[in-house]
């Protein structure tokens, strides 16, 4: 009965697979076929302040101690 299960398993992670492969180019244009695209901000140059982005804060989150 394991060898069955193990068959039945196997077979589902190759059509998982299969599904994957052929849904991810249809993704990709979909976003790409939307026309929005995503701008950074630019960020101020005459502030003597550091920059408050995702960047510093994960810096700052990763450092408490």
């Amino acid at each position: 009965m394991a060898d069955d299960s193990a068959k039945d398993r196997g077979a589902s992670r190759r059509d998982f697979l299969k599904l994957a492969g052929t849904t991810a180019p249809i993704a990709a244009v979909a976003v790409a076929a939307s026309g929005t695209e995503a701008e950074a901000s630019e960020p101020d140059l005459t502030s003597e302040r550091m920059q408050d982005t995702a960047h510093t804060r994960a810096y700052f989150a990763s450092a408490k101690f």
